[in-house]
């Protein structure tokens, strides 16, 4: 694991914040999403930034067991 489960935790949740803005910044441009788009947007970074914390720092899981 990349980062401790506590910075993994405090990554995710300044994400609500970072999401509930860029609704903002959008809507200054006129560009209009849905609060149910938002929280798919906050899925995916979500999903992305857990995905990297669990993913191996040197990408080969495999190479690592083995040495």
């Amino acid at each position: 694991m990349r980062v401790s489960k506590g910075a993994l935790l405090v990554g995710i949740v300044l994400l609500v914040p970072f999401v509930i803005e860029l609704r903002t910044v959008l809507s200054w441009f006129g560009v209009e999403i849905t609060v149910t788009e938002s929280i798919l947007v906050g899925l995916a970074l979500a999903l992305a930034i857990t995905a990297w914390a669990l993913w191996p720092p040197n990408g080969d899981a495999e190479a690592a067991d083995r040495s």
